[in-house]
């Protein structure tokens, strides 16, 4: 296993806000120990392939908590980070 990249963009649906599972979604990616950046309509990510995967998981599943939500993610092994902004 090694380094991967994911674009990760969560929906949640049919709430009266969005903004605490989104937060709280980020938050989790976080505490995950994983290079995140906030972006207008996705969150990128990276790390390694197992943190990914489970951070992932563990940020799907707190969202859920909130109600419905969707989430896309694509990932690569491709994509180099980006440099510090």
């Amino acid at each position: 296993m090694g380094a991967i990249t994911a674009q990760v963009s969560l929906y949640p649906l049919r709430q009266t806000s969005i903004e605490p599972p989104i937060r709280g979604f980020v938050q989790v990616l976080r505490q995950h120990g994983l290079c995140v950046r906030v972006g207008e309509m996705s969150t990128l990510v990276w790390g390694e392939e197992q943190e990914i995967f489970d951070a992932v998981e563990a940020a799907f599943r707190q969202a859920a908590e909130h109600g419905d939500t969707v989430m896309t993610v694509t990932i690569s092994n491709a994509c180099p980070e980006p440099e510090a902004s």
